[in-house]
């Protein structure tokens, strides 16, 4: 166990276990064998998955939920400190653990492999993990959103090498000590818990020194967030080793060429010398870019390039990563998890790519106040990039409103840059007004991280219609 944690988690409880992050810790600890229990605030085919492991899954927050004899209560900093389970923990003492702690505990004793960075965690992390097991190494894994069924997010697996998704969002990622790890590239993002670039530099140079001795630092070479952090790590010295990648000249991994090919691209790129060609399931210059780091990450445990470079084909998506939901009266539906101008426009572009001369249409749900308050009209930029859009009011996860921030700030800045966007009056509304404006042959994406994703087979229904 790492240090500060329980001597035991076998009998752990998981408040919010239906998360994308704590539903994988659970998983992996009811496969090692451990007594799992927790609660969410409701019911989900994620908590039937748990359930079929043997685990005791809670619907709803009460004190009586949590066992009097449970070794400790897991946490994320979603948990607000008057949940009910929380107050009864500290009143029986029960250790409380941050999920974070929970996953580093989890890697010890194995090779962990650490994705961080804004825009492409959970697919670079998911390309590995399927990519590895494709190769029957085995791989143990931890990633923010399942690969093709509930519960998919996670796996015990047999072979030394445990892949995990690290969270900058709240300075979790400080918590591990990878021997290889990714940072895609270093924006302003989660501003509730970041100030300034400067605040973000120092936490993502915290995270590079985690880095076990001898290992190596995988980094863009192609955004300008991610060069600084290379330029602050190297004067560091040390025996970091950096491996950059991208389409830039000085790239130590260089990415030669992007070719789409509908809704999936090939990838040339030149590592140690060899130049090396292979498919990418998934359409978009940036997920070719997600590729090649987990190829350039894959070579730095010592897998042969050429050898990792067609296992990487075998990774066909992610939920809610331009997942394809369906199609209906000659309209594709796709759903994406896109809520920072960046991915935005990364699946925008990559969608206008994949649609040739079909119309590109938008549901678009902004995620979080605040997020919306210092990005929003940098989001509305984004929508220009569509035919048309719908947007829906602020998806609030954990926030409290702010006043005077609505969707309007985002509609505002999309139609200044001359895009054609509508307000929905309300979620209940919003699918048939997009299935009123498409067209047979047009694609419809539904966008942002809340539940926006739920939309889609609606969408489809009155297509159908």
């Amino acid at each position: 166990m790492a240090p500060g944690l329980p001597p035991a988690m076998d009998r752990p409880h998981f408040i919010g276990i239906g998360g994308a992050g704590m539903s994988g810790i659970a998983k992996i600890l009811a496969q090692r064998g451990a007594r799992v229990a927790g609660s969410d605030a409701r019911d989900s085919a994620t908590a039937a998955a748990l359930r079929e492991l043997g685990a005791t899954v809670h619907v709803g927050h009460a004190a009586a939920h949590l066992a009097d004899d449970a070794t400790c209560v897991v946490v994320s900093s979603a948990i607000r400190a008057d949940n009910p389970e929380l107050a009864r923990a500290t009143e029986l003492g029960i250790p409380v653990v941050h999920r974070s702690d929970a996953l580093a505990a989890l890697m010890e004793g194995l090779r962990p492999l650490a994705v961080a960075g804004t825009h492409g965690k959970t697919t670079t992390t998911s390309m590995l993990a399927v990519s590895l097991a494709a190769l029957g190494l085995g791989p143990s894994y931890a990633i923010g959103g399942d690969l093709d069924a509930p519960g998919s997010n996670a796996d015990h697996g047999t072979g030394e090498i445990f892949v995990a998704e690290a969270d900058e969002s709240d300075r979790s990622f400080h918590k591990y000590a990878p021997e290889v790890a990714i940072v895609l590239n270093v924006e302003l993002d989660h501003h509730a818990n970041y100030a300034s670039m400067d605040e973000i530099y120092e936490s993502f140079e915290t995270f590079a020194d985690r880095i076990t001795p001898g290992g190596t630092l995988v980094v863009a070479a192609d955004h300008e967030g991610a060069r600084e952090l290379t330029r602050r790590v190297a004067k560091r010295g040390g025996d970091l080793r950096i491996v950059t990648y991208g389409e830039s000249a000085d790239a130590d991994v260089r990415i030669t060429d992007v070719t789409p090919k509908g809704l999936r691209s090939e990838v040339t790129a030149v590592i140690d010398g060899t130049e090396l060609r292979f498919a990418v399931s998934v359409p978009g210059r940036h997920y070719a870019h997600n590729a090649v780091a987990a190829l350039a990450a894959g070579v730095a445990l010592g897998i042969p390039a050429a050898e990792l470079a067609p296992a990487l084909a075998s990774y066909t998506g992610v939920k809610r990563r331009l997942q394809l939901k369906g199609e209906a009266g000659g309209v594709q539906v796709v759903d994406s998890y896109a809520h920072h101008p960046t991915e935005m426009t990364a699946d925008l572009e990559a969608m206008r790519g994949a649609a040739a001369d079909a119309r590109l249409l938008v549901l678009f749900q902004p995620h979080l106040f605040s997020r919306t308050q210092e990005l929003g009209r940098e989001m509305g930029e984004a929508l220009a990039l569509a035919d048309a859009s719908v947007v829906l009011g602020i998806y609030p996860a954990r926030e409290d409103p702010i006043p005077g921030v609505t969707s309007d700030l985002i509609i505002d800045a999309a139609r200044a840059a001359g895009a054609d966007v509508t307000a929905a009056p309300d979620k209940a509304s919003a699918p048939e007004l997009i299935a009123g404006m498409a067209r047979p042959g047009d694609l419809v994406l539904t966008m942002g991280a809340g539940d926006v994703t739920d939309l889609g087979p609606l969408v489809l229904d009155h297509l159908a219609k």
